[in-house]
């Protein structure tokens, strides 16, 4: 299936718009604040429009994860190509674009949240211009990955993400902005480089003939890499069971765990929530977190079916850790925005519960989690952000009785506090329930074990919105004013979302059923063929 505008792949539009809104806003001149801002939002906004033609277009049917020909709205075209008749060998490297059910709802969802982040960034006046630069080139970074179906160039878009996020953490953050930032770029860095690593070992382990030469060459299709018949007899990663495929997964686990993020991995994410614009927050939360497990689905488990089923169980308590730990961490907070980002720890623990149960239940439920998380989260960090912009602080026991004062804000609230709870009626429950139950089948009393973090998620939420939201007011806070249209503008389509998805969450499901299925059925069949034979 393909999709073009004015002859150019849809998928490219929707990647490469936000450089072209980057190159206009730095053409413009520094003091025209208001064309910035209206020129970047225009900008995300038409993303939005094309990530919502490309959902209506989306074949519901068509499974996808292995399967070229099964891949959607696909634009390859060979990008690199190098002759050589050395030992090294000739290096072909294409421009390989294409969704599946997997990463269908993770552009869509991109796409939304990089514009909601733009409308939040309206109060930003320091550098203006270089702000929304970066934002625009983070978010072409973001949506490059859950596009790329060639290694490297999801190796480049993995990158691309990190220096802007870099500096605008760095630059616009909070007092210890320069340490969070440090911080999340080394974190970061060192899982790009084992993802680097094992990037290499397979693309020197897998060869394709080239239909135009018929010569044999070594790729980065990420497709071919899930074909066992690919890898050279004889290549490092060409042995079943071998140590050293066991090796690379850990490689790639760990350079995905570190973005999720997974305990012991977590410590860069609530110094970078707590020092980062609000914005900036939402975005970490909303997508970044996402790009770790979706790295696991689309890289991970298909490429090493072999090693990801004997990992399971290490994965899925991993996966209870993060729910028990970040629960219990954000139940002792006092800083309203770092007891939203222990929430995520734990929230993504679900996500990684459900996948690592390797059946359509759980892999349902996990990546729906994926979606609902990052909606649900950004709202949270949005009213986090309303509340800091006319107060100056995140101090949860310095308020009470705001929703006498802010009724509006206190509503949009309670949507997104209860959605979080996984209230049934919003969207977070049926994928809560769908991990769940997934990993009730696998792992039973690890799940039972897990779903304690349910109570313990109930007990922060309710306790915050007490000590917010009841009682009474301080006189400190009597000025405060509820929130304004342009707050409302970024918070009621993620509302409307979470709302409708709780009530009919077909209109997602239906979009990864078929990939779902298809990716447990082939990393279980594969995970004990003979790679190389």
């Amino acid at each position: 299936m393909e999709l073009k505008i004015l002859n150019i792949g849809i998928l490219t539009w929707l990647t490469f718009l936000p450089v072209l809104g980057m190159i206009i806003v730095l053409l413009l001149p520094k003091e025209q604040k208001s064309a910035i801002r209206w020129t970047s939002l225009g900008i995300t906004l038409l993303q939005v429009v094309f990530a919502s033609i490309l959902f209506t277009k989306f074949d519901r049917t068509l499974a996808g994860v292995n399967n070229a020909d099964t891949m959607q709205f696909k634009e390859v075209f060979n990008w690199i190509n190098v002759h050589s008749t050395g030992w090294f060998g000739s290096i072909k490297i294409d421009y390989f674009l294409g969704i599946d059910g997997i990463s269908m709802p993770m552009v869509f969802l991109t796409a939304l949240i990089s514009c909601v982040a733009v409308i939040s960034s309206w109060s930003i006046e320091k550098s203006l211009k270089g702000y929304f630069a970066l934002l625009l080139l983070l978010d072409t970074g973001m949506m490059g990955v859950f596009v790329a179906l060639d290694f490297f160039l999801f190796y480049i878009f993995w990158e691309i993400m990190l220096l802007p996020m870099y500096f605008l953490i760095g630059v616009w953050g909070g007092p210890r902005r320069e340490y969070a930032a440090i911080k999340f770029f080394l974190y970061t860095l060192l899982g790009s480089v084992l993802l680097l690593l094992a990037m290499l070992a397979l693309y020197f382990s897998v060869t394709i003939i080239d239909p135009a030469s018929g010569e044999k060459i070594h790729t980065f299709n990420m497709l071919a890499m899930m074909n066992p018949a690919n890898y050279d007899a004889g290549s490092i990663l060409s042995g079943i069971h071998t140590t050293w495929r066991y090796l690379a997964y850990v490689a790639i686990f760990i350079g995905f765990a570190i973005k999720v993020p997974i305990f012991p991995f977590h410590t860069w994410l609530p110094d970078a929530h707590v020092e980062a614009p609000t914005a900036i927050s939402v975005i970490l939360a909303g997508v970044l977190l996402k790009m770790g497990t979706y790295g696991l689905l689309r890289i991970g488990f298909p490429i090493f079916p072999d090693a990801a089923m004997h990992y399971l169980y290490p994965l899925a308590f991993l996966g209870f850790i993060n729910i028990i730990y970040g629960a219990f961490c954000a139940l002792a907070q006092k800083d309203f925005k770092k007891l939203i980002a222990y929430s995520s720890v734990s929230h993504m623990g679900i996500v990684i519960l459900g996948i690592a149960a390797m059946n359509t239940q759980g892999m349902l439920g996990g990546m729906l989690q994926m979606f609902n998380h990052g909606t649900i989260t950004a709202m949270l960090f949005l009213i986090v952000g309303v509340i800091y912009d006319r107060a100056h602080t995140r101090g949860v026991d310095e308020f009470g009785g705001l929703m006498n004062k802010m009724p509006k804000y206190s509503g949009i609230m309670i949507v997104a506090f209860f959605a979080a709870i996984g209230l049934p009626g919003l969207s977070g429950f049926i994928s809560e329930a769908f991990s769940f139950l997934g990993a009730f089948q696998t792992f039973r009393w690890l799940t039972i074990a897990s779903a304690f973090g349910i109570v313990l998620t109930a007990g922060y939420m309710l306790w915050t919105l007490q000590r917010v939201f009841l009682g009474t007011l301080p006189e400190r806070w009597n000025d405060l004013t509820d929130i304004n249209t342009r707050e409302m503008i970024m918070l009621i389509p993620l509302g409307i979302i979470v709302l409708v998805l709780g009530l009919y969450p077909n209109l997602m499901l239906d979009v990864m059923n078929t990939s779902a299925n298809t990716l447990v059925d082939f990393v279980r069949a594969n995970a004990g063929v003979a790679v190389g034979n």
